[in-house]
């Protein structure tokens, strides 16, 4: 999976489990709600700052963000 996709992924899920919605993580990140979209969908790469920015927000190391989950590592 490609890593802009791995992030979007995970953003998502980090965001729901906040109870959040785009709307509400974008005000707390500073960025915009279409932007924020577009990161979910894997459609767009985010600068450092901006990973650092959801991160801060979501209240997760950025790292986290980043890592594959073995739910989602295609089966071999």
């Amino acid at each position: 999976m490609v890593l802009s996709e791995v992030f979007g992924r995970n953003v998502r899920s980090a965001r729901r489990e906040k109870g959040w919605t785009q709307e509400q993580l974008a005000f707390e990140a500073d960025v915009k709600r279409s932007y924020l979209s577009e990161i979910e969908s894997g459609k767009r790469n985010p600068t450092l700052d901006i990973v650092e920015k959801i991160a801060v927000a979501l209240g997760v190391k950025p790292g986290a963000l980043l890592e594959e989950s073995p739910a989602a590592t295609p089966a071999s």
